[in-house]
């Protein structure tokens, strides 16, 4: 029993690799993986003494468990049984057709990937590109909502900025979980995005497994109380306007709603700019009738490029203003017995087009397409106090100064774009820059009783 025993060199190491590899599998990454977790789980708890809405532990549940707990759940099962049955496959393959689903929708949330750095990044990215105007109300409108309830965010899309300005202004109230597209699937963007609790929604997808399997998510993250925001317009707009909310998270939502359990609060939110980053590409879409977004890399890097030596060279000007406004929540439970999802999508609808921010170049685009004749500084203040929205729309509150400086802002924004130029002692519209003028004007039309159609601005030019 004594005997010594000869090894050869590579088996012994191998021997010595595999016990420290079981230590360690035992005891040592057990260790670490809970202290560390203790440490998340004290960050965590101080966080939310600071947030508005604090992050529900559904949030913070182990991505694997999600999963886990998506793919068993008996409604997600009866479809998986079904869509075997509809095409002919064995049902171990279509579980696992349900299991990459989930896998591809279900976010990685982490506290400190979303505050420490996303919250950080959105508000300097929000803050250089733009002036940043938020509603008078916006605090008292979250605040308003029962702290128990679960809160969705229904927002119109006017650009991809829109995701940015959002999550750094409602980084003070809570963790913001996105749906995003199919462009967002892309490494390592993809992972950067599920680490910020954003979920992926295939647009187009008609499959019923797959709509099961995303319908249960988003009704367990509801009645989980996460913080939703949703676009509900199905993509960016091509034309400017807000267009017809679509029903498909909405439906998800209200039709997983239990009355006996925690409300759900809708929170219209009005998007605007006074230059929306891709207005050219979305125009080049909608006059080609689809929403193919096709720009290089080549083109994103040279824009970028083309800022850096702006700013290098002191002579970076912002895109002008953004603005983000909140409007009256819409409580399911005050709804009662009456949710007629038709008319919930209408309401949210009016009610953002109710607080729908006018900055000034969309006002000026607007005012422009109603004159074929120059307009003169002298007379710009007094046409655009005029041209404001009497009853809809959120306008800014500004003294007489202030208004002629941002006006002057916008006409030189203008001008550089190329959209206006100085003719006659007055500033006239350059006639092949219309569909950018529509394109801006569309984005606070609806707040006025006459439309600006085509035919319109036909008739003012004759």
């Amino acid at each position: 029993m004594m005997r010594s025993v000869e090894l050869p060199l590579w088996l012994f190491v191998l021997i010595v690799l595999f016990a420290a590899v079981t230590f360690a599998s035992h005891f040592l990454f057990p260790s670490v993986r809970w202290f560390f977790r203790r440490r998340l789980e004290r960050a965590v708890s101080r966080l939310n003494e600071r947030l508005t809405r604090p992050i529900e532990p559904f949030k913070l549940a182990r991505r694997h468990d999600m999963i886990q707990r998506l793919i068993y759940d008996p409604e997600v099962t009866e479809a998986i049984v079904q869509h075997a049955d509809e095409n002919n496959v064995p049902e171990n393959v279509a579980f696992e057709q349900a299991r990459r689903y989930a896998r591809e929708i279900v976010p990685s949330f982490s506290a400190f990937a979303y505050f420490s750095f996303g919250a950080r990044v959105a508000r300097w990215l929000a803050t250089a590109l733009y002036d940043v105007r938020t509603g008078l109300n916006n605090d008292q409108q979250i605040q308003s909502v029962d702290p128990d309830a679960t809160v969705v965010f229904v927002m119109n899309h006017r650009s991809n900025m829109d995701y940015v300005l959002v999550t750094y202004l409602a980084a003070r109230a809570s963790a913001l979980s996105y749906a995003v597209g199919e462009w967002a699937r892309v490494w390592p963007l993809s992972r950067l995005i599920k680490s910020m609790g954003a979920y992926f929604i295939r647009r187009r997808s008609r499959g019923a497994l797959y709509r099961k399997v995303l319908s249960r998510y988003v009704r367990m993250a509801t009645a989980g109380g996460v913080t939703q925001a949703i676009f509900p317009e199905g993509g960016l707009s091509v034309n400017g306007q807000l267009m017809p909310l679509k029903m498909g998270l909405l439906s998800y939502v209200v039709d997983g709603y239990d009355p006996s359990k925690r409300d759900v609060v809708f929170v219209p939110v009005a998007i605007n700019y006074d230059r929306v980053l891709e207005d050219r590409v979305l125009i080049a879409a909608d006059k080609r009738g689809d929403r193919r977004f096709g720009v290089s890399i080549t083109v994103v890097m040279a824009a970028i490029l083309r800022l850096l030596w702006q700013w290098i060279t002191r002579r970076y000007r912002k895109f002008g203003t953004a603005s983000v406004v909140f409007g009256p929540p819409v409580s399911l439970a005050a709804l009662g017995q009456d949710r007629d999802l038709d008319q919930l999508a209408e309401t949210l609808r009016g009610r953002i087009q109710d607080v729908m921010p006018v900055p000034f170049v969309p006002l000026l685009a607007r005012m422009f397409l109603q004159t074929d004749t120059p307009i003169p500084d002298t007379d710009m203040t007094h046409r655009i106090k005029m041209a404001m929205p009497s009853e809809r729309g959120t306008r800014p509150p500004l003294t007489d100064d202030d208004l002629s400086n941002c006006i002057s802002r916008a006409l030189g924004d203008m001008e550089r774009r190329g959209m206006i130029h100085w003719i006659n002692n007055g500033w006239a519209k350059v006639s092949d820059e219309q569909d950018l003028f529509r394109f801006y004007a569309n984005s606070i039309d609806d707040l006025y009783p006459d439309s600006i159609t085509p035919e319109d601005a036909a008739r003012a030019k004759s």
